[in-house]
C-alpha cells in the first residue's frame, strides 16, 4: 500500500529492520513481504544495496498497459453480451459516483483511484468469466501505480468522466464496436499522460546528476 500510494518513493531503500519495527511485525513476514513484491515488480534487489522501490519505467508500462489493453477488450467485449440489468445498474451507480467525485472535487487521487477500480470492476465481474476476472485482479496492483499517476493530474478528470459515460453507454447498449473505440482510447490517454510524466522525472533525475 505504502509504494502504491506513493508513501515509499521509487528507488527507496526497503531496510528490514526499519520496516519491522514500523509495521510491528518481525522480520520474516517482512522478508516474504519483499521477496513477493519482487515478483509482482514493485521491488527490486540490487547487488550490494539490497531492497529497493521499483521505478516506474517507460518498459514497464509498455508492458502492463498491453496486457490490460487486450485483457479488458475482451471483458467487455464479454460484459457486452452477459451484463444483467442488475449490473447495469451497478455500472450507472459507480459511474455517477465517479463523475460526484470529480465535480465536488473533495476526493484525493487515492480515493478517485478506488472508486476507478469500483467501476471498472462491474464490467469485469459482468464477463462472467472467472479465469479473465481472477488474471484482471492479479494485475490490478500493476495498474494500480499508473493509474494513480494518472489522477494526479486534474488536467485529465474531464476526460475521465467523458470515457467513463461512453463506455457506459455502449455496454448498456452492448455495442462492441463503440466500446472497443472506448476504451482503446482510455487506455491510451492514460499511456501517453504517465510517459509524459516519466520522461519529465527522467530528464529532472539527468540535470541533477
Amino acid at each position: 500500500s505504502a509504494i502504491l500510494t506513493g508513501k515509499l518513493e521509487p528507488g527507496e531503500r526497503l531496510m528490514e529492520i526499519a520496516l519491522a519495527n514500523k509495521l510491528g511485525v518481525s522480520r520474516t513476514p517482512i522478508r516474504e513481504a519483499i521477496r513477493k513484491l519482487e515478483l509482482e515488480g514493485l521491488v527490486i534487489m540490487t547487488p550490494r544495496k539490497g531492497a529497493e522501490v521499483a521505478r516506474i519505467t517507460e518498459k514497464d508500462l509498455q508492458d502492463v498497459l498491453e496486457v490490460r489493453e487486450s485483457l479488458e477488450n475482451l471483458a467487455t467485449e464479454l460484459a457486452c453480451e452477459r451484463i444483467t440489468e442488475d449490473e447495469i445498474e451497478d455500472l450507472k451507480v459507480r459511474n455517477q459516483a465517479f463523475k460526484d467525485a470529480i465535480q465536488k472535487g473533495k476526493a484525493d487521487f487515492s480515493e478517485l483511484a478506488e472508486l476507478d477500480v469500483a467501476f471498472h470492476d462491474v464490467i469485469f465481474n459482468a464477463s462472467k468469466n472467472n479465469r479473465l476476472i481472477q488474471i484482471l485482479s492479479n494485475l490490478r496492483e500493476q495498474m494500480y501505480r499508473y493509474r494513480l499517476e494518472y489522477l494526479k493530474n486534474p488536467e485529465y478528470y474531464e476526460n475521465l468522466v467523458e470515457e467513463h459515460a461512453l463506455i457506459t453507454e455502449a455496454v448498456i447498449s452492448r455495442n462492441k464496436d463503440m466500446v472497443k473505440n472506448v476504451m482503446d482510447c482510455h487506455i491510451r490517454h492514460q499511456r501517453d499522460a504517465v510517459l509524459n510524466l516519466i520522461r519529465r522525472q527522467e530528464a529532472e533525475r539527468t540535470r541533477k546528476q
